[in-house]
């Protein structure tokens, strides 16, 4: 008796493709800059930064993709097929921490990306004369924005600034660092120093200057009291002028 075919073979056919797509797809490894890992990538603001990657271990001409985070990256037709190189250049300070993401067009999940680490001081300015009037509050800012981040203080002349003082108070995020003052006194009078102490070896310390002076209390004149005398005053004239309308008209 002749045996019946098994009607489950048909649907067995997608199934051995899609795993040998699957397969092939998994034998190209790409790499960037000779890694093949993901990586960090340490540059400094005014230079380039090269990308290059690379497709191996593949029997076919493998197009490549670059995103920057999210963004695909627009490439020439010459620079997709097994190698593609990009170039950022110049690097600024808004390129630290920036993703960038080399993949396969025909299987995404193999890729490899580089991280850039952009190392920067921090830009204090030139030093700053602050004038306030006694009694009123005071703030002095200066930008620790760096990386890698600094350690910060605060100095009074050339002395450490011990913050025992409810008066005082330190405000600091990853981008500036305050000092403020409240209620300012004539003993505030003199030299606060901002300093950032770098943790590279690149660059040295960084510090500015802010000399503070605290002005007289301005006198406070009634200026609401000084505009109606006036106003009175001038309808007293006004009054004592047309009361002696007839003798002034007279003479």
């Amino acid at each position: 008796m002749a045996q019946r075919s098994s009607p489950r073979a048909p649907s067995q056919v997608p199934v051995l493709v899609l795993c040998f797509l699957a397969s092939a797809a998994t034998g190209v490894e790409l790499s960037v800059n000779d890694h093949t890992a993901d990586f960090t990538l340490i540059g400094f603001p005014g230079l380039s930064a090269s990308l290059s990657c690379l497709a191996q271990n593949s029997s076919q001409a493998e197009e490549l993709l670059w995103y920057r985070e999210d963004s695909q990256v627009d490439l020439q037709d010459g620079n997709k097929v097994n190698v593609s190189n990009i170039c950022i250049s110049p690097v600024s300070e808004s390129d630290n921490g920036v993703t960038f993401t080399c993949k396969l067009v025909r299987d995404e999940s193999v890729q490899v990306s580089v991280v850039l680490d952009i190392r920067f001081p921090p830009t204090l300015g030139d030093d700053e004369t602050v004038q306030v009037e006694e009694g009123k509050d005071v703030t002095l800012t200066c930008n620790s924005k760096s990386n890698p981040q600094g350690q910060t203080a605060w100095y009074k002349s050339s002395s450490i600034l011990t913050l025992q003082e409810d008066r005082y108070e330190v405000y600091q995020t990853s981008e500036v660092y305050q000092l403020s003052i409240k209620k300012a006194e004539k003993s505030d009078n003199g030299t606060y120093t901002c300093e950032v102490k770098s943790s590279s070896e690149t660059w040295g310390d960084s510090r500015k200057d802010f000399h503070l002076i605290v002005e007289d209390k301005k006198s406070v004149f009634p200026t609401e009291a000084i505009i109606a005398a006036g106003v009175v005053v001038g309808i007293t004239v006004l009054f004592g002028i047309l009361a002696r309308k007839d003798k002034i008209f007279k003479v």
